[in-house]
């Protein structure tokens, strides 16, 4: 860098950058200043001001270097640079410009700053362009805004995969992943050929939605296309077939991956963990160890979650005092989590507590309601009431309301009916609502996803009358609904009708009248199940002698013979 400044200083002396004999030179330093890795942005901005005449390319260059950079005030100097390309008589923005800085406004969640450069493109007549229309989708889908996103793409005269695969993306992020798949129909309907990134797209939007049949479709394309092999789609095909509850597919993925890196290793580690094969999990690991292989992030939290989900406590420990000195790896958030999770369930809350305390890392909120939680479970109610004080100095201002739900069900599992309103008074001030519990089932090749108390299915009408039945035989085997799930105040039997008819129930009540004899029924939650459910589902993998398979927002759980594989760990 030291001589491009020198080279910097003689331009500058022997005529300046517009003398034609220094114009190629001065924008060679230019982008080597901007875009080299060995370069330096703050003299790329520089350079820019002591041009006299700068052209587009300076602009776009500088605004491409800031939107790929990883420093996080970079993509705020973007915009900031960008108000001065229209406040001074610089070159007008051209269809270069704008992809950039939806990147940055991307990176940033800034969803009102989008629309205002939006409003630019507008104004410059460029929304027909593909590819800063492609810039619109990631910006709007990256801040959250997934219809907004789709306006853009249903606007489009012209598309190409590109487009497709940045609006299945978006949605899958925008936790839509059914719209998703219905939009790779689409896209394959129409004709269009899709690409790895496509692939690994739609591959995340089975795994969210357990949608198995579409998984495999999009696993016979990949080999039709040639690249099944390639790392990033074998890696999406492990973690699809894990998360869709099919383990012997994904293991088969894994075995026959020549060439297996750190993510294969991983992806496999997870979905072996989810499912209980907390052992097999670990002995992956250790064989990874041995071919010399160094775990990342992502590997460790594999580890902690299989030590987690078996409540080897001690064992997970030890992997997390060895990971910066044995294993090269910096523990984050998400590990300090694991280690909370794991001492919480197995109920040695003080210790959760005094890690939290030492922790060398700001606590998160959402563990402190992991810690808070797990005091409920385990009855230490004085504690939870205590650390929800936490939960307001955490949650201050920020619009998540997880931490509101878990205040007014500690309130109500304590009856301070007053305290819950409170809470909830305040989340309806702040415009937030509960996002609802939701269970999807597939059959026959369609999702099919139902919320609590549910009665917009088109066989509504056939699902309740199955759980009026499934309510009469559990009532046989002496099933007591535990009505104290239920944080509402009201009599028991209106409890008992609100637990009835939670997402899992009906989901599995449609499984009972839609799948065949002796088949499994496979369940995806986006929540942990209740105790309730838990229980009912165990009693009727026994009344009705069939494998119910739920995966919850933790881990898979296999019903079988009136048994969990969790043993009831969960």
């Amino acid at each position: 860098m030291a001589e491009a400044l020198q080279l910097h200083a003689q331009i500058l002396k022997s005529g300046g950058p517009t003398a034609d004999t220094h114009r190629e030179a001065f924008s060679k330093l230019f982008t080597f200043s901007a875009l080299s890795p060995a370069g330096d942005l703050s003299h790329a901005r520089l350079i820019l001001r002591s041009h006299p005449s700068p052209n587009s390319y300076f602009f776009n260059t500088l605004l491409r270097a800031y939107s790929h950079s990883p420093n996080p005030s970079h993509p705020l100097e973007a915009l900031s640079l960008f108000s001065s390309i229209l406040e001074d008589p610089h070159p007008a923005p051209d269809k270069f410009t704008y992809p950039f800085l939806f990147k940055c406004c991307a990176r940033l969640g800034l969803n009102r700053a989008g629309e205002q450069v939006h409003a630019q493109v507008v104004k410059s007549g460029l929304t027909s362009d593909l590819y800063v229309a492609h810039g619109l989708i990631h910006m709007y889908s990256a801040c959250g805004e997934s219809g907004h996103a789709l306006e853009i793409f249903d606007r489009m005269l012209e598309r190409d995969v590109v487009s497709w695969t940045c609006t299945i993306d978006g949605l899958v992020d925008n936790d839509h992943p059914v719209k998703a798949i219905e939009m790779f129909e689409k896209m394959l309907s129409e004709g269009f050929k899709v690409n790895d990134a496509t692939v690994v797209s739609v591959l995340r939007a089975c795994a969210e939605s357990g949608s198995l049949s579409t998984g495999k479709r999009a696993h016979a394309i990949a080999r039709e296309r040639d690249f099944a092999s390639r790392t990033n789609v074998r890696t999406a095909l492990i973690d699809m077939y894990s998360k869709c509850g099919s383990l012997d597919d994904a293991r088969s993925v894994f075995g026959e991956t020549e060439d297996k890196d750190v993510f294969h290793w991983t992806a496999m580690m997870l979905g072996l963990a989810s499912h209980g094969m907390c052992r097999e999990a670990l002995n992956l690991f250790d064989e990874m160890r041995r071919l010399r292989i160094g775990p990342d992030e992502r590997t460790m939290t594999a580890v902690l979650s299989a030590c987690r989900n078996a409540g080897w406590v001690d064992k997970g420990l030890m992997y997390f005092r060895n990971m910066r000195k044995k294993y090269g790896v910096q523990p984050t958030i998400q590990h300090h989590g694991c280690i909370v999770d794991m001492l919480a369930r197995a109920g040695r809350l003080g210790e959760a507590e005094d890690f939290i305390w030492k922790m060398p890392i700001e606590p998160d909120a959402v563990m402190w309601r992991t810690l808070i939680w797990a005091c409920k479970v385990h009855g230490d109610c004085q504690r939870s009431i205590r650390l929800m004080k936490q939960l307001k100095l955490q949650d201050k201002g920020h619009d998540d309301c997880s931490s509101y739900v878990l205040m007014q069900n500690i309130y109500a599992a304590e009856g301070k009916w007053q305290d819950k309103a409170r809470i909830r008074e305040l989340m309806s001030q702040n415009g937030l609502r509960k996002p609802p519990g939701s269970s999807k089932i597939e059959v026959d090749g369609s999702i099919h996803e139902f919320i609590a108390g549910d009665s917009s299915h088109p066989e509504a009408k056939k699902i309740y009358k199955k759980l009026d039945e499934i309510q009469q035989r559990l009532t046989e085997e002496g099933h007591v609904p535990k009505v104290s799930e239920v944080m509402l105040k009201i009599g028991s039997q209106f409890k008992t009708l609100q637990l009835w008819h939670h997402s899992e129930k009906l989901a599995v009540a449609y499984g009972l009248i839609r799948t065949n004899l002796g088949s499994e029924i496979r369940i995806v939650k986006n929540l942990r199940s209740c105790e309730d459910c838990h229980e009912v589902m165990k009693l009727l993998s026994k009344i009705y002698g069939r494998e119910i398979i739920v995966r919850d927002r933790i881990r898979f759980h296999y019903f079988r013979n009136g048994e969990c594989s969790c043993g009831d760990r969960w």
